[in-house]
């Protein structure tokens, strides 16, 4: 049975007032712009995805997805700038919100149609930087997976095809020689976006199907997140202590039936507290740099798992050439979750690889896969991109996913497809 969550048409009142306030405050930029040093950029892209198989819940087989983006950035003065970024957006199989409203938080179960991606202003002095607003803020130096980028929360809507969400937050960065120290303070909780339960992306078991699907209200956190970390640059190495202490943007479900008047299953979204003790380092080396990353993490919830997650990796380049591979594990020292959503903790006890080539100043190829060391879970892409012209840029790709349907990778096994993208950058 399929189940949609949709807004009711009832809030033009406030969809007006919204779209208002955009249109204000697109006037007000512009118009600081207009005295300032400005810099802008964007893109509009469209991707179209074809599933051969059928999905449990979801008989669509071919999606198409429109995104336009800009960004825009305004040196005020030698010390400070203002940066901001926007997106709208719309897509054929109701993943995207149908409401014209400006989002500024990104915790509804849909993307949003309108949403403001990134609006900071940026302070900077000597060997300090202070950003205050809604940003970007990533952890950690490997590059297939990182257990210490605690404020980076994603959209899994497409679990194979993400993005970054930015986060509201208060970050002040000192640097001094081959020393950096990190703070920051997120007063405002930002989730990562979990597949919704009608889209093959759920990957619900297929006894699921004869029951209505219902989503609790979610609760979010209250009281603010903080977290630091110190990072060395030394004489052929580079190591950082982190620590995180706040809540977990994957969240952790309940699901309970309800029997009467139809019978219906309802889950609940619970994001537990979290604080987190982690580490990561590089060495470069003559033939290759070997880099790792590891993270404790520890939680008072009862519904909560106290486990360490590490990943080591080597990276080799060679011309046009570049090679990454390494190993993802864990280990679980007490568990308690019975129903969770992590993709992180889903690529552990994995061997993940990714290389890349690029053929001119025009063309690239990447293949990237991902295989459970007992062979249950399998992942592999291939991508090919071609600019051409300025402005334009086309990009081909296929997914193949196999594997048990215990796995993580596995359980998606019914979601292989093929990628078509064009993008047009101004």
């Amino acid at each position: 049975m399929m189940f949609r969550f949709r807004r009711s048409c009832s809030r033009c009142k406030r969809c007006g007032a919204s779209a208002r306030r955009a249109l204000l405050l697109a006037a007000w930029l512009a118009g600081m712009a207009s005295g300032q040093a400005f810099t802008q950029r964007g893109f509009f892209e469209v991707r179209n995805f074809a599933y051969p198989q059928t999905a449990p819940g979801d008989s669509g087989r071919l999606v198409s997805e429109h995104l336009l983006r800009w960004e825009a950035a305004w040196r005020l003065s030698a010390a400070l700038q203002l940066n901001a970024g926007f997106d709208a957006r719309f897509d054929s199989h109701r993943q995207f919100e149908r409401a014209w409203r400006l989002d500024w938080a990104d915790r509804r179960r849909e993307r949003p149609a309108l949403s403001a991606r990134r609006l900071s202003l940026l302070a900077h002095k000597g060997g300090f930087t202070f950003e205050g607003g809604r940003q970007f803020i990533r952890w950690g130096k490997a590059d297939i997976l990182n257990p210490t980028d605690r404020f980076a929360p994603k959209d899994f809507l497409n679990v194979l095809t993400t993005d970054f969400l930015a986060v509201t937050a208060v970050r002040g960065t000192y640097e001094r020689g081959g020393e950096t120290l990190d703070v920051v303070v997120q007063p405002v909780f930002t989730p990562s976006r979990t597949p919704l339960l009608n889209q093959r992306w759920a990957a619900l078991p297929e006894e699921a199907g004869q029951f209505a699907l219902r989503q609790a209200r979610v609760e979010y956190p209250k009281r603010a997140a903080a977290g630091a970390r110190w990072n060395h640059v030394g004489d052929g190495y580079e190591f950082s202590l982190s620590f995180y202490d706040g809540f977990n943007h994957l969240p952790v479900f309940s699901a309970s039936l309800i029997p009467a008047p139809s019978p219906a299953i309802l889950f609940g979204r619970i994001h537990p507290q979290m604080r987190m003790y982690g580490g990561d380092a590089a060495v470069p080396m003559r033939w290759l740099t070997l880099k790792g990353e590891a993270a404790y993490f520890t939680s008072t919830s009862p519904l909560a798992d106290n486990y360490v997650l590490y990943v080591v990796q080597a990276e080799r380049q060679r011309g046009e050439w570049l090679f990454v591979g390494g190993y993802a594990g864990e280990t679980v020292t007490e568990r308690r979750v019975q129903l969770d959503f992590a993709p992180d903790r889903g690529l552990a006890k994995t061997f993940l690889g990714r290389v890349s080539y690029n053929i001119d100043s025009n063309r690239s190829m990447a293949f990237e896969g991902a295989a459970r060391q007992n062979g249950k879970g399998f992942y592999g892409k291939f991508e090919y991109t071609q600019a051409v012209g300025a402005h334009w840029r086309v990009t081909a790709a296929a997914n193949l996913l196999r594997g048990a349907r215990e796995d993580f990778l596995g359980q998606y096994r019914r979601n292989s497809n093929l990628m078509v993208s064009f993008r047009y950058s101004f």
